[in-house]
């Protein structure tokens, strides 16, 4: 696990952001960073502001100001396509999986912005699901192969920080846990990754650090390590 506090920039860095829909103020003055190597969770409530951070992160958002910082360069006013060819991918909740194209093809789909991306291959080891529904179009997979899909195909761009929104949102236990066995092994593999999560319970099993948002800000910061002894404190947070 890799400790917040080490020498060096932090791969990317959230200072003050602040985000607007119309006249609605979502994100107020949200902070965090996130490692190179890391596991990071935004942990909250529905409405906590945790999908509109990363949209925020992305270019996604119409309005937003403050400051995020991506291996050490200001990215808050470069449009999302160029935020992507730096490095950055998003996979949103509702995957966009492209319903005319087979599996292969929504793999091969995105370009390859770095090198260092896996390969379809690699990607077939990683979710043999896929790898026996190579052919079938996007409208042929279940929730959970999507979400599998989703999730390989920003892999294989050559991205090195990897932004997952709710990936366990409606699917079975049993994909849920391979969900979790990828995300530990594209860690293993050198990619870091900033994780939307309601479930805590498998936030705990992939993640170095939780941030806890509500209401826009963020509120706490607790170490995976010391989840258990926060306990009482992350049910009040997310009243579960």
């Amino acid at each position: 696990m890799l400790d917040a506090t080490a020498q060096g920039d932090p791969m990317l860095r959230v200072s003050g952001l602040n985000s607007w829909y119309g006249e609605s103020h979502i994100l107020h003055g949200v902070d965090f960073e996130v490692r190179e190597g890391e596991v990071v969770t935004l942990l909250g409530r529905n409405g906590a502001g945790k999908t509109t951070t990363m949209k925020s992160i992305m270019g996604l958002v119409p309005r937003r100001e403050g400051s995020v910082r991506f291996n050490g360069a200001e990215i808050t006013s470069m449009r999302p396509d160029g935020i992507a060819r730096a490095g950055i991918g998003f996979c949103p909740e509702e995957r966009g999986i492209f319903a005319s194209l087979n599996v292969t093809e929504n793999l091969m789909l995105p370009p390859q912005i770095a090198p260092g991306g896996m390969s379809v291959a690699e990607i077939y080891t990683l979710f043999p699901n896929l790898k026996e529904r190579a052919g079938s179009q996007g409208t042929k997979l279940s929730g959970g192969e999507q979400q599998m899909l989703a999730i390989g195909r920003i892999l294989r761009t050559g991205a090195r920080l990897l932004l997952l929104d709710e990936p366990t949102e409606g699917l079975a236990p049993v994909i849920v846990q391979q969900i979790g066995r990828t995300i530990r092994e594209i860690k293993a593999r050198g990619f870091t990754v900033l994780l939307v999560e309601q479930n805590f319970r498998f936030a705990a099993t992939v993640a170095d650090r939780h941030y806890v948002m509500e209401h826009g800000r963020v509120i706490d910061m607790i170490p995976n390590s010391e989840l258990s002894a926060n306990m009482g404190k992350l049910h009040e947070y997310l009243g579960v």
